[in-house]
């Protein structure tokens, strides 16, 4: 028995009354007069709360049982050297050593804790490296994600979210080249590519712009770019009608501590990122970058030269010359 208390408009006062089981029908007949109480209101937001965390969970299992169940290996990001172990801090320049690495390093104990401290699911985004993807539990090749899940669920009796597949990026690195998975379109390096992924990802999508994105977060980073107004240098005297211009000026003139300056093999930071290049090739024996150009066949060391010559040669973008004074 359930003591609620209800309150009738028609008669203008109060009583009390007993609702038993089989009298649920009546209940909701009057809850438009049961009196909502704080507790209610707080025991609500908590319900919600729950269901949010039950969805994380939920999914975050899901792409467990991918990982025990296949040969996906997830990547953590594109480093300073490159490619990096989603359970060490090693990293790899070629994404092949780094499948062998993860395979023959990281067990069962390790993929069971994947994602362990995740807990929202507006950040929620995991690169996959699909190369060659196979069944661990009877060998049958997939052709990508969504057939291995496929074959997992009807051959194997697993169950995943309906809407996994909206949170998993896959790449195949099955040559040299850094080709998208999806539509097999070329791109110079992973970073690009990376970017270049949101555009078969349209799961939050840019009011301004139009683009889409995997996941809330990436959305509201890019948000952070249309916003316009007047932005001093925190250095100098310069003013930018973005903040992105403004950091990037301030990281770039001022600051010289951005990322791609700092040798990943010992910490030298330089003012030029192809210097740090030059030097992560002679002093560490780092494999030289080569970057082709899709129009011709020539190739260079770094993407500034190959964007320039590409706007200069194949887009026929020239610079204004200067006015005479």
């Amino acid at each position: 028995m359930v003591n609620i208390e209800v309150v009738d408009p028609r008669e203008s006062r109060k009583k009390k009354c007993i609702i038993i089981t089989s009298r649920k029908a009546e209940l909701r007949r009057k809850k438009k007069y049961i009196k909502i109480t704080p507790q209610d209101d707080e025991r609500d937001a908590v319900n919600v709360k729950l269901r949010r965390v039950t969805e994380i969970q939920k999914l975050v299992e899901a792409i467990r049982v991918i990982l025990l169940c296949s040969n996906a290996t997830p990547i953590r990001k594109y480093g300073s050297i490159g490619y990096q172990c989603n359970f060490c801090d090693k990293e790899h320049d070629d994404p092949r050593d780094l499948k062998v690495h993860t395979l023959s390093t990281h067990k069962e104990a390790d993929k069971l804790k994947f994602l362990q401290k995740h807990r929202g699911i507006n950040t929620l985004k995991v690169k996959l490296d699909a190369t060659c993807l196979r069944c661990e539990l009877c060998d049958t090749p997939s052709d990508d994600v969504e057939q291995l899940i496929d074959h997992l669920t009807l051959k194997h009796d697993k169950s995943f979210p309906s809407n996994l597949k909206n949170f998993i990026v896959p790449f195949k690195f099955e040559t040299s080249q850094t080709i998208c998975a999806l539509c097999r379109t070329e791109f110079s390096n992973f970073k690009i590519l990376l970017q270049h992924m949101n555009v078969h990802y349209r799961n939050h999508v840019c009011e301004t712009c139009g683009n889409g994105f995997v996941n809330k977060r990436i959305l509201q980073c890019h948000m952070y770019r249309h916003r316009t107004g007047e932005f001093s240098c925190s250095y100098c005297a310069k003013v930018f009608d973005t903040r992105i211009k403004q950091r990037d000026h301030e990281r770039a003139i001022h600051i010289c501590d951005n990322k791609r300056s700092k040798c990943g093999y010992c910490g030298e930071k330089f003012n030029d990122y192809t210097k740090k290049n030059e030097h992560e090739i002679k002093v560490h024996g780092a494999k030289p970058i080569v970057l082709k150009c899709s129009a011709c066949e020539k190739t260079f060391d770094n993407q500034r030269s190959l964007s320039s010559h590409t706007k200069r040669y194949h887009l026929m973008e020239r610079p204004l010359p200067k006015k005479a004074d």
